[in-house]
């Protein structure tokens, strides 16, 4: 009886866990680490979960595809940092989806699912530290840099220009909205937009002087030369004592 009461309680323990678990790791190439709300830090490989709460590092050369269970999808690109600040979904309870990112650092390219097209500006956010975006069903790419660390020597401009400090925002598909101390500025698709500061309002750039994430051809590599290319990846998933 005691050792199926233990297994009760673990069972019970376990499943919030699982409940938890915002979307899995479905295409990787190089390192991806997730400090979890615990603080316990986990390299992770194909099919690895990734959950509310988890502030998820790429390393340099590194790029990694998220699958979230409402069908949406992110694209790390290298040296970037995430936080799932939270992450709900329910198919039969659409008033509960909440999708709220938070960039600290790096660029990556989104297409939202359910959570975004069901409820858009109220319930999807991604956070940066210059501006908040919000969404109307879409596929979006998001940058943010610094030169004094070197965050932006690996990207380029449409017309080859190293990025300044900022962050930057390409539309590939739908809508956007760019939201800071400063004001509000929509942006459709083909469309590019930069924010320097958090008091400094977002603006339209034209083509050339955008950089490209969502709408990139070939001016910054593409994620998809290096990760549909991956063959032979061994599934793993390790904990960082």
């Amino acid at each position: 009886m005691l050792k199926l009461a233990t297994l009760l309680v673990s069972f019970t323990l376990a499943v919030p866990a699982y409940a938890a678990q915002a979307g899995t790791v479905t295409q990787l190439a190089g390192v991806l680490s997730a400090r979890k709300a615990d603080g316990i830090v986990k390299i992770l490989g194909l099919q690895s979960s990734v959950d509310k709460g988890d502030l998820l590092s790429t390393g340099a050369n590194t790029y990694a595809r998220l699958k979230f269970s409402d069908g949406g999808e992110l694209t790390l690109r290298p040296n970037t940092q995430l936080k799932i600040d939270d992450y709900k979904f329910d198919q039969a309870k659409p008033q509960e989806d909440n999708a709220f990112f938070r960039l600290v650092k790096g660029g990556l390219r989104a297409v939202t699912g359910l959570v975004g097209k069901r409820n858009g500006l109220e319930n999807y956010r991604m956070a940066t530290p210059t501006a908040t975006i919000g969404i109307r069903g879409t596929n979006y790419g998001v940058l943010f840099c610094r030169k004094e660390e070197s965050q932006c020597d690996e990207y380029r401009s449409n017309e080859g220009q190293i990025p300044l400090d900022g962050l930057y925002v390409d539309v590939a598909d739908g809508r956007i909205v760019v939201q800071n101390q400063g004001g509000a500025q929509e942006f459709g698709t083909g469309e590019f937009g930069y924010v320097g500061t958090l008091t400094t309002p977002p603006i339209t750039v034209p083509p050339r002087s955008g950089v490209p994430i969502a709408t990139d051809k070939g001016t910054n590599k593409p994620p998809e030369a290096v990760l549909e290319k991956q063959v032979d990846q061994k599934d793993f998933e390790c904990t960082i004592d």
